[in-house]
């Protein structure tokens, strides 16, 4: 990987900071610390109770479209989409 100077300098005094003997173990500690989350993050949604809720309600009995929406659709079907 390529990074500039400034940033490369930062991540060794960083590496050696934390204890790292080199920067690719200190690369690969981030990686292994912060990848899982940051997947999770992409992977979940979290609601409150009083969301879920509101959530299971509109599943439950959802409201009839509007018109416009219900015309909107139809063209896109028309369409091909």
């Amino acid at each position: 990987m390529r990074v500039d100077a400034e940033t490369k300098q930062l991540a060794e005094r960083a590496a050696a900071a934390s204890g790292c003997a080199s920067l690719t173990e200190f690369m690969v500690r981030l990686i292994r610390d912060n990848a899982p989350q940051i997947l999770q993050a992409q992977a979940a949604i979290e609601l409150t109770s009083a969301q879920f809720d509101q959530f299971m309600q509109v599943c439950e009995a959802p409201p009839t479209p509007h018109a416009r929406l219900k015309a909107a659709a139809a063209r896109l079907d028309h369409e091909g989409f």
